[in-house]
């Protein structure tokens, strides 16, 4: 990361004597002109450097007389100057990488997590994610594992391998792929993949555990180690769409809303009952349980990584900004 210079480090310029007929002049008597000021009793003289950078608004008070009737005539002056708060600039390269993380996210607009993504919009992502990762703020993200330690939306792929996971999900309207996540514990150095499923009855979850091992100040090893499918929530109260589609016909599901209403109760026990079950876990130990991430890109909020076989992800932390449209 970039560090900010201490800002009380200014070099400080002495300025010399000058000579006592030229108080207030930087150049020599004979080419300015200087001219004696006036002055009244009571009053103050304000004295503006002439080579200061910024003029700050001063203000003159003086002190009520005791009756309160305004101030005394020949009572002191007070200058009293307004503090100005500047708001420190940021660095250019910050600003620059802001930029193109946001044109990045706008990018995933209508892909799908890249699913749907055209040859175009794909070659564009690919151009922001080349130049995010030659600005990489962590060249060595193994070495700053606490940024890794938090659960990461997938926001894009070009993983073909959940291409099939995502298109089953849009073509089947009453489900669909609600989120897929990696959850990183750095103190563990375990892994959680999940990908979450909704519906119009319940929402479920399947999910993969793994260890990590830090290979190089990029990559690390992931060893699959199990499987969980979470328990279905049912919902409360069924939720039905106003229409579906099936073999390409519409079907209006509207008039069939109001028989819902006698199964809501029956609807609310299954779904405390199925809930108080647990997950169903089974063990993953074949030849394919192994892999390596490589991240090419992190920082506070956002993260991109490269899988053996050049698929990319990119993945934003959850509560970022960058999740908001």
């Amino acid at each position: 990361m970039a560090t900010i210079s201490q800002l009380n480090q200014f070099p400080c310029k002495t300025t010399p004597n000058l000579p006592s007929r030229t108080p207030f002049s930087p150049t020599s008597p004979s080419s300015v002109k200087t001219t004696r000021p006036t002055t009244t009793p009571g009053s103050s003289r304000l004295l503006v450097a002439k080579d200061a950078l910024k003029v700050r608004p001063v203000f003159l008070a003086r002190a009520a007389t005791d009756d309160g009737q305004g101030p005394e005539e020949d009572g002191p002056a007070v200058a009293v100057v307004d503090k100005v708060e500047e708001e420190e600039e940021k660095p250019k390269e910050v600003v620059e990488i802001e930029n193109l993380k946001r044109q990045l996210v706008d990018s995933f607009y209508g892909t799908d997590r890249g699913l749907s993504a055209s040859s175009e919009t794909r070659a564009e992502i690919v151009e922001l994610i080349t130049q995010l990762e030659a600005k990489n703020p962590n060249p060595a993200p193994t070495d700053a594992l606490t940024l890794l330690n938090a659960k990461w939306i997938l926001a894009y792929t070009s993983f073909a391998g959940l291409f099939p996971l995502l298109s089953r999900g849009s073509s089947l309207s009453l489900v669909k792929v609600e989120e897929i996540s990696q959850t990183i514990d750095s103190e563990s150095f375990t892994v959680q993949n999940s990908v979450q499923f909704a519906g119009p009855l319940a929402t479920t979850s399947i999910s993969t555990n793994a260890k990590f091992e830090v290979r190089s100040p990029k990559r690390v090893q992931i060893k699959f180690e199990e499987g969980i499918i979470g328990t279905p929530q049912l919902t409360d109260s069924i939720v039905l769409p106003e229409n579906v589609e099936f073999f390409g016909q519409s079907i209006d599901l509207t008039p069939i809303k109001g028989l819902l209403t006698s199964v809501q109760d029956t609807a609310s026990t299954v779904a405390r009952t199925i809930s108080s079950q647990p997950p169903l876990k089974f063990s993953i130990s074949n030849s394919n349980a192994e892999s390596w991430l490589l991240t090419t890109y992190l920082d506070d909020e956002l993260r991109i990584s490269r899988g053996d076989g050049g698929s990319v992800f990119v993945l934003i932390k959850e509560g970022s900004p960058l999740l908001t449209p």
